[in-house]
């Protein structure tokens, strides 16, 4: 495991030795591609329900919902990630996360299973320079078989300035 000098002295892991942590993912699909998130990060998993519309959001901010009393906005992840569709069907579910104290929900094309990772089955992701393509929410990818996983750091791109639903906080 490679290691970092934190500031107090203390030895942490450095990021790429954490994104090589085993864990549990819950699987999805947007558009074709499969991806995994942290399974702490899941509140629960909801059939979708259409949104009240917010006047002047983005389009990937499909308006909120009320859950049990707690107003949850509600994210398009495929509209966000510039899927070719984005279409309603009998897959299609909200994944309602819990990111930073905050609850917010994410509409993914279907849910597939959840996956305990080890190490081996997971690489660092790719470093891309074309600026049109933004790889720092992607913690790895992850072989499973013959599936093919991109880890998604959700709590940094629900939290990121461009989302604006809540304070960004630099780490």
């Amino acid at each position: 495991m490679e290691l970092v000098q934190a500031s107090s002295n203390a030895i942490v892991p450095s990021a790429s030795a954490r994104m090589a942590a085993t864990g549990e993912y819950l699987t999805f699909r947007l558009g074709t591609e499969e991806y995994g998130i942290d399974i702490l990060k899941v509140q629960e998993i909801r059939s979708y329900e259409q949104p009240t519309r917010i006047a002047n959001a983005p389009d990937f901010i499909k308006g909120v919902v009320n859950l049990r009393g707690v107003i949850v906005p509600i994210v398009d992840l495929r509209v966000k990630l510039g899927c070719a569709s984005a279409e309603v069907n009998a897959f299609t579910v909200v994944i309602v996360l819990n990111v930073r104290n905050r609850v917010v929900g994410a509409v993914v094309d279907s849910v597939s299973d959840v996956l305990e990772l080890s190490r081996d089955q997971i690489r660092q992701a790719p470093e891309m320079t074309a600026a049109a393509v933004n790889t720092s929410y992607i913690t790895g990818i992850a072989t499973v078989a013959e599936r093919m996983l991109i880890l998604m750091d959700i709590e940094g791109l629900m939290s990121s300035a461009d989302m604006g639903l809540m304070e960004s906080i630099t780490q």
